[in-house]
């Protein structure tokens, strides 16, 4: 039996230069797809543990807690100093959860007479600053 070579033949393949462009682009993008999925896979079920104090910030950061107000009935008569000195602490620790409120709120950071009145009450805390800081900070 002789030895034939197989004769080669052609194959009539034809890309445009946009089809060519196009999946290349596509086969980028599926990859990169697969490189995120696979990272946030394992990120979520190897390491579930060191993560749980990141998404706690961030869960705290988008959702922060609302401050309840203190229902506490004293026993003491309304006409009596202690009670006085009991009202006074309480508008003072209102105060002074407003005024932590508005130091912490991200949305004051742009604020220049926010930032100005909070720089004051922070260096010479007065009333006058105080209630500035209650104005012009949300």
């Amino acid at each position: 039996m002789p030895y034939r070579p197989n004769p080669r033949r052609p194959m009539p393949v034809q890309l445009s230069a946009l089809q060519l462009t196009g999946s290349i682009a596509l086969g980028l993008w599926l990859g990169f797809l697969a490189i995120a999925l696979t990272c946030w896979l394992l990120s979520r079920f190897i390491f579930p543990e060191q993560l749980a104090p990141v998404a706690q910030a961030v869960q705290q950061r988008v959702n922060p807690p609302a401050l309840a107000p203190v229902q506490v009935q004293p026993d003491i008569p309304p006409q009596s100093p202690l009670f006085q000195q009991y009202e006074e602490n309480l508008r003072k620790n209102e105060q002074q959860a407003r005024l932590d409120q508005a130091r912490a709120n991200s949305r004051n950071a742009s604020n220049p007479k926010c930032q100005f009145w909070l720089q004051q009450d922070q260096t010479a805390p007065t009333e006058k600053s105080r209630a500035n800081v209650l104005q012009f900070c949300d």
